[in-house]
């Protein structure tokens, strides 16, 4: 189960308080410029102007909890750094590929590793990764009259999307052949795929059973099927508890998934 819940927040033009002086809150200036935020640099002021963060980088113990204690009770949420246990949110080390944004966080447990994943990351993105998500956002109106139907555009993306498909993000010119793909191949098909359970733990998953299950438009499933495999399908994903006989009359991708016969 996650501990915190990752959201994108859109600061561009708004007020964020930053207190504190030193690297720490230099660091902290910047991302909120970077963000297009206007920082604010007193807490009473910054409540005057409706801000809702607060980045909190005191060195000092008692300033920093007295700070957070202030903005909480004027409604701010707060980040203080080096003190999780202060923070109702921390900052995750981020991988720019605007539009596109990789946030990696550990829930305060250790920034570094959190920078060692970004860079490892860094080198398997291309930086055309940004340019393919501007090319589907312009494609957005032509995608919806290629494809009427949700569940067809859905299954269109997938394929295009998955790993040597025609848009495959990590493919450098992929970018390029969003137009060209509009212009050539039907939706896919939907269909019935059962997998057997080899055990509890989600990552005994092949590679394959893992992607029909995250791009599964319905997953029926028995009632012994453990929480942890179903949290890989698609949170929007259609359940329900039986067997086969369920997905009667059923659209699109459809994942049946029981326990493995025991031998």
């Amino acid at each position: 189960m996650i501990e915190t819940l990752p959201l994108f927040h859109r600061v561009a033009g708004q007020p964020v308080v930053v207190l504190g002086e030193g690297e720490a809150a230099e660091a902290k200036r910047r991302l909120v410029e970077r963000a297009g935020g206007v920082v604010v640099t007193e807490l009473d002021a910054g409540i005057a102007r409706g801000a809702r963060l607060a980045f909190v980088a005191h060195e000092d113990a008692a300033a920093a909890e007295a700070d957070v204690g202030r903005a909480r009770a004027a409604g701010l949420l707060v980040n203080a750094t080096d003190r999780p246990a202060l923070c109702d949110f921390t900052v995750p080390s981020i991988l720019d590929r605007s539009p596109v944004l990789v946030a990696i966080g550990t829930g305060g447990a250790s920034a570094g590793l959190a920078k060692q994943l970004r860079l490892r990351l860094e080198g398997l993105l291309p930086p055309s990764l940004g340019r393919l998500a501007q090319g589907l956002a312009q494609a957005r109106a032509a995608l919806r009259r290629r494809f009427p139907e949700a569940g067809d555009r859905r299954r269109a993306l997938d394929a295009a999307l998955a790993a040597g498909g025609v848009l495959d993000p990590l493919a450098e010119a992929s970018a390029a052949r969003v137009e060209s793909w509009l212009d050539s191949p039907d939706a896919p098909r939907g269909g019935m795929v059962a997998i057997a359970l080899r055990s509890d733990d989600p990552d005994d998953l092949t590679l394959r059973e893992a992607r029909l299950l995250g791009t599964a438009d319905m997953v029926v499933h028995a009632a012994d099927v453990p929480e942890a495999v179903l949290e890989r399908a698609r949170a929007d994903a259609v359940r329900r508890l039986g067997g086969a006989e369920q997905a009667e009359g059923a659209e699109g991708l459809v994942v049946v998934l029981a326990r493995a016969a025991r031998p």
